[in-house]
Parts: structure tokens; C-alpha cells; sequence
């Protein structure tokens, strides 16, 4: 029982986490408005949101509701994973500095970030996104939850690629001038 609490304990530090990465949002997006900053793709982010919300949920009830085992030789290099990415979320959050947010909004004339930390990869261009594919699988299987890392993987590609992808890479071509930042 002692590990099924301490990955609740992970779980609900990772939701903290989201509710920190939320707030910075908020502050970037009120700046970004405050710039002239256009949103797009407004229709699908309570949707994102949601997803993203129940992924968490739906990690702590699998384990209890299912009673899934923690089992060390997958358990740990998951949870390594999972720590990686929230490493590699910040080293994207660092990167876009006030340009970063949950939403798609974009200044006139700000630039893309292209020149700092992952986005200077020409073949990775949405590096953030890799990040969470990788998270959706670590996370949930750090405690055997496989049926919530299948599930949050096909939702978000669905919704990431069919979607938020798309709307990111046309709302920087319209309005963001193409030098790197």
C-alpha cells in the first residue's frame, strides 16, 4: 500500500504542477492580449483541458479501482521518464519565456522561438508535444495503468494531431514573422 500512496502522492504533485503551469499561463496570456496577441483553436482547448484533467483522475482510479501492481522493473525507469519529461517541459517553458502558454495565441510580429533550447531542432519542431506523448505513456504505467496510458495516448494524438497541431502551424504562419527568435 505504501507505493500505491506514494504514486498518488507523484500524481498529485503532477497535478500541482499543472495548476502552477496554468497560473504562468493565465500571466502570459493576459501579456500576450495586452501585445495585440490573436487566440486561436479556443474550441478545442476546454477539450484538451478535460483530457489532460481526466488523464491524472484516471491514473489514481485504475490503480485503486483495479488494483494495479507497482512492478519494479517497469515501475522505476517509468517513473525516471516521467521526471525526465517534467524536465523537458520546463527547458520548453524556458525556452518560450513569456511566448509560452496552454492556448494558442500568437503577437504580431513576435517571431516563432526557433533559436532556444529544443525548438532550435529543425526536425523537432513541436517538442513540447513529443514531451506529452512520452508523459501519457510513462506516467500511467509507473503503477501498471495500462489501459489509462493507452487510452490518454490514442486521445491525444487524436486531438494533437487532428487539431492542435494544425491550428498552432497556421496561426504562426499568418501572423509571426518567419526569423527565429
Amino acid at each position: 500500500m505504501g507505493r500505491v500512496i506514494a504514486y498518488l502522492a507523484f500524481i498529485l504533485f503532477t497535478g500541482a504542477e499543472r495548476i502552477y503551469e496554468l497560473v504562468v499561463s493565465k500571466r502570459n496570456a493576459s501579456a500576450a492580449f495586452a501585445r495585440g496577441g490573436v487566440e486561436y483553436g479556443q474550441s478545442h482547448f476546454p477539450w484538451m483541458v478535460a483530457l489532460h484533467t481526466g488523464f491524472l483522475l484516471a491514473c489514481i482510479a485504475e490503480v485503486f479501482l483495479l488494483d494495479r501492481p507497482f512492478i519494479p522493473w517497469l515501475g522505476w525507469p517509468m517513473f525516471a521518464i516521467a521526471l525526465l519529461c517534467q524536465v523537458g517541459r520546463y527547458w520548453c517553458i524556458a525556452a518560450l519565456g513569456a511566448q509560452w502558454n496552454t492556448r494558442v495565441i500568437v503577437v504580431p510580429g513576435a517571431g516563432a522561438v526557433k533559436a532556444k533550447g529544443p525548438y532550435r531542432f529543425d526536425w523537432l519542431p513541436h517538442p513540447n508535444y513529443l514531451i506529452v506523448a512520452v508523459e501519457g505513456i510513462a506516467l500511467p504505467l509507473v503503477h501498471t495503468a495500462w489501459i489509462t496510458a493507452i487510452a490518454f495516448t490514442v486521445l491525444n494524438a487524436i486531438l494533437l494531431l487532428r487539431f492542435r497541431i494544425p491550428t498552432e502551424n497556421e496561426a504562426l504562419r499568418k501572423l509571426a514573422p518567419s526569423s527565429p527568435v
